[in-house]
């Protein structure tokens, strides 16, 4: 049945406009919002795992939200008739759907933040209680989508409503696997196996000093990721990791070896060095806004059904990658370099960096630590690497090349861990290609003082099998054969 087309979104506030049959909802509004700072992550999940569900999630809802304005695309979670040709004569509909679609999903995820959605819409002329899951409406499309989407998550493994294992006072995300570490913060038993940190209390929202005199123990962040259902396969034990000979036998040279590249690393770090690899630890940013960098190098060339699909195909790419990372991670329960460092050479003296402003020092052992905190899980492999080296191969299968053509300017003095002076001055990280940024990125974890130089080029390999599985779901979604 043809249908009028939607009447256009009420005035916005003056000062404010948004093109919704030319523009594009995530370019133009989203990201030119804020995603590319960064200081999400004072508001929000700072960590990757939890990041990487979330996107996947709500990609997964944009996507089917467009898919009944495509010629062909089919959806994954929502299969909603196809609308007619005349609906899909600009990028109005498919905006106001995704926008919709976008809503429902945050709004599920960040309940307590439903009064930041709604000055959205409504500054973009929307109505944000419009949302009866009607399917002949852009609205309702998006509605639809969005439910869809967190209802195929609700169960998915990542326990988001917090019900598994208990009845009461339920813990969203919370562990459910009953997972414990093989050595505490004060008594390393088993050095080749994890060890959690102890560190000073911190206050995320500020990003400052928590209280003094308290400390944090670190737990193994959502554990329970590795038995979350992934998109493009069923079990992450198919994907096949060698152990990590490099720290499983504490008394061997290759466990020493594995220690003096960090601590050769950590000692020679440049102002480049530390600026990138805080850069990197930034999920948010590294990870998230490096997709969109390549997604402008090729802007020409994309319009906005083909931006939603690249963000998609990034998204199942990085989440089907942490969930097998996160397999081996729980599987090996791998020891952090902090760890093999103290074990290693005890109260001996090492060259490396000596902490916030003073540069190379000789210190023990026992005191040293990384330029950035160590992650909240098992060593190996490399997560941020793994998931990088997923989207980096997503994109170049997507857009055809290994462009990224992307600069991130550090001003002097904004590190966090070094703040005021450090860098010295402007660096500007330039990334020509997906291949210099996945290098880059591995090499940034040894110079954090958060993995191992063996661990992040394996990671490199590892990580890259998902972006081409992920891209080939995609397509075949896009395609409208799914189950091809």
């Amino acid at each position: 049945m043809t249908t009028t087309p939607p009447a256009p979104p009420a005035a916005a506030p003056a000062g404010f406009a948004f093109d919704f049959d030319h523009g594009n909802f995530y370019r133009d509004l989203i990201a030119a919002a804020g995603d590319s700072s960064g200081q999400q992550q004072a508001i929000a999940p700072q960590d990757v795992s939890l990041i990487v569900w979330v996107q996947a999630v709500m990609w997964a809802a944009r996507f089917d939200a467009l898919a009944p304005y495509h010629p062909t695309a089919v959806g994954v979670h929502a299969r909603i008739d196809r609308r007619p040709a005349a609906e899909r004569a600009t990028n109005r509909n498919k905006n106001i759907a995704a926008l919709y679609a976008s809503s429902h999903v945050a709004n599920a995820v960040y309940p307590e933040r439903e009064h930041v959605m709604r000055q959205m819409m409504t500054l973009l002329g929307l109505d944000p209680d419009d949302t009866a899951p009607d399917p002949t409406t852009p609205a309702g499309i998006g509605t639809l989508a969005g439910q869809a989407a967190v209802r195929a998550h609700a169960h998915d493994g990542m326990n988001f409503l917090g019900d598994l294992g208990r009845t009461h006072h339920g813990l969203p995300f919370a562990d459910y696997t009953g997972y414990h570490p093989a050595n505490t913060p004060h008594e390393l038993t088993d050095p080749a196996r994890w060890q959690p940190a102890q560190r000073p209390h911190r206050r995320r929202a500020g990003g400052g000093p928590g209280d003094k005199g308290a400390f944090t123990v670190q737990q193994f962040l959502t554990p329970q990721l590795r038995l979350t259902t992934p998109y493009t396969y069923e079990d992450p034990a198919r994907f096949e990791l060698a152990p990590p000979e490099h720290t499983r036998h504490p008394d061997a040279p290759a466990y020493r070896q594995a220690a003096d590249e960090v601590l050769a690393a950590s000692a020679a770090l440049s102002d480049e060095d530390k600026a990138a690899a805080e850069f990197f630890d930034n999920t948010y940013l590294s990870v998230l806004q490096s997709t969109k960098a390549a997604a402008l190098a090729h802007d020409s060339g994309l319009d906005l059904d083909a931006w939603v699909q690249l963000l998609f195909t990034s998204s199942v790419a990085q989440l089907d990658a942490l969930i097998a990372a996160w397999h081996h991670k729980h599987a090996y329960d791998a020891v952090r370099p902090f760890s093999a460092i103290r074990h290693t050479y005890g109260t001996q003296p090492v060259t490396a960096w000596g902490g916030p402003g003073l540069g190379t020092v000789d210190l023990p052992a026992t005191e040293w630590d990384g330029y950035l905190p160590s992650g909240d899980s098992p060593e190996y492999p490399c997560g941020t690497t793994t998931l990088i080296a997923a989207e980096s191969q997503a994109a170049r299968r997507f857009l055809g090349d290994d462009t990224l053509d992307w600069t991130h300017t550090v001003p002097a003095g904004s590190t966090l861990t070094e703040p005021a002076t450090t860098p010295e001055k402007d660096v500007e990280l330039h990334y020509a290609t997906w291949s210099d940024f996945t290098r880059a990125c591995a090499r940034s974890r040894v110079h954090a003082g958060a993995h191992f130089p063996a661990t992040t080029e394996r990671s490199l390999h590892f990580g890259t099998q998902f972006g081409d599985r992920a891209h080939d779901f995609v397509q075949r979604h896009v395609n409208g054969t799914p189950d091809h």
